[in-house]
């Protein structure tokens, strides 16, 4: 087995992905960490919870793997059957693993739990194995081969799986005896899309290097673009690469590796010693939610006010009933009120405020589905937008929220100008 054809599959077992009731993250995960080592999925399966489904798959991809992870079934339930289809494929029995046991009696110890038969199953693992530790949760993973295939058995809960990849990919390097190699520079964006980003680049850097792969990872409401490289040397060119899009997309860059707009804009507010508060119509209190979402928020986020109906958005940040009665909730002039309210309300330095039409219904012909506007800045420098995301109404409030803190954002670097999608957003 060598590092540059090593053949590798997935196999995502339950009933509740294959229902939609779980959607599955777990692989994206997984496959994101292989690619530290330079190491490619070459194909992922999901299969419910059906025994003699499960050792079909498994057999038929290690006849064709090198290795293949098992992502799911190691719990206390009864429809928890990894084990005993590993076991069943490899043609051994289960047995109850001493490490395994002693695991379970320390994570019980550690909750005031008993040690149940329920639990004890998750210690009933195939003859021969070896334990991969998991170092938050109840069930053990475990490996074996079934001949040339190395099998790994991994917890379907995303925090423990999460956990146990670290010690999996030092192992995996050992044993393919290398280093982790490929850097990976992740470059975390807001405000373009997949095709417009490829299409500037495509336009603006025609002698891309071939040494430095190119990656999208596209979601709302941020955009990844990946930098990666698989040797020492070629991290030049990637450096130039970097500098390159730093001239292309430097506004719309918030940040490198996970960074999202809620740490940054926090991070912004506490090098300035800056407090901010939110006041929330069509977002339902989705900006306080994303701030308070990062531990140490308080010490830079005040307050948010959800000011749903209009009597309150009177009663508790101060907007004039004339005021609304004459423009109407989804306006400029509320929307300001609204931001000025809640930082003399919560004593801020700084407000985001939205007011919108989320939909299905409500809309007008002058205030079509999807309209919002948006007030943002200090007292003295209050500035508002209206734009129009006419979208189902989870992905408007997502794409409104970001819009919210990302314009915070910009306002506390101090970048002139309206950015790309605030241009292209424009009602």
């Amino acid at each position: 087995m060598t590092d540059t054809t090593l053949r590798v599959q997935l196999l995502l077992t339950g009933n509740e992905l294959m229902s939609g009731d779980t959607v599955d993250s777990n692989s994206s995960m997984i496959a994101r960490r292989l690619d530290e080592l330079a190491i490619d999925v070459q194909r992922k399966v999901t299969v419910g919870d059906d025994p003699a489904l499960l050792r079909a798959e498994l057999a038929s991809m290690a006849a064709q793997s090198d290795l293949v992870i098992i992502n799911g079934g190691l719990g206390p339930t009864i429809d928890d059957l990894t084990a005993q289809v590993l076991a069943d494929v490899a043609g051994v029995g289960l047995e109850q693993h001493p490490a395994a046991v002693a695991h379970l009696e320390t994570w019980c110890a550690g909750r005031g739990l008993a040690l149940n038969a329920a639990n004890l199953k998750q210690a009933l693992l195939p003859a021969g194995c070896r334990i991969i530790d998991n170092p938050i949760g109840s069930a053990v993973g475990f490996e074996l081969n079934l001949g040339e295939c190395r099998v790994l058995c991994t917890p379907g809960v995303p925090g423990e799986l999460a956990a146990m990849l670290d010690g999996i990919l030092r192992d995996l390097a050992q044993r393919l005896g290398r280093r982790l190699e490929r850097d990976i520079l992740r470059l975390q964006t807001f405000g373009l899309g997949e095709s417009s980003a490829q299409q500037i680049i495509a336009d603006n850097i025609p002698d891309w290097p071939t040494a430095v792969q190119l990656g999208f990872r596209a979601g709302a409401p941020q955009l990844e673009i990946k930098l990666g490289v698989d040797r020492a040397a070629d991290l030049p060119q990637r450096d130039w690469c970097y500098q390159r899009l730093r001239e292309l997309f430097g506004d719309h860059i918030i940040g490198e590796g996970d960074a999202r707009l809620a740490d940054v804009v926090l991070a912004l507010l506490r090098e300035r010693g800056a407090t901010l508060a939110t006041a929330e119509s069509c977002t339902g209190g989705l900006i306080a939610s994303l701030l308070t979402r990062v531990p140490g928020a308080s010490d830079a986020f005040h307050a948010g006010f959800v000011t749903y109906d209009n009597a309150i958005k009177h009663s508790v940040l101060g907007v004039p009933e004339a005021v609304l009665a004459e423009h109407g909730a989804v306006s400029e002039p509320v929307v300001r009120a609204m931001a000025l309210g809640a930082m003399d309300a919560a004593g801020a330095d700084f407000a985001i405020a939205t007011s919108g039409i989320a939909g299905p219904g409500g809309g007008t012909p002058d205030k079509p589905v999807g309209t919002v506007w948006l007030a943002w800045g200090a007292r003295d420098s209050l500035q508002a937008r209206r734009l129009l995301w006419p979208v189902e109404r989870h992905l408007f409030q997502t794409m409104v929220a970001a819009a919210g803190l990302d314009m915070i954002r910009r306002t506390l670097l101090g970048i002139e100008g309206e950015s790309r999608h605030m241009r292209q957003r424009r009602a």
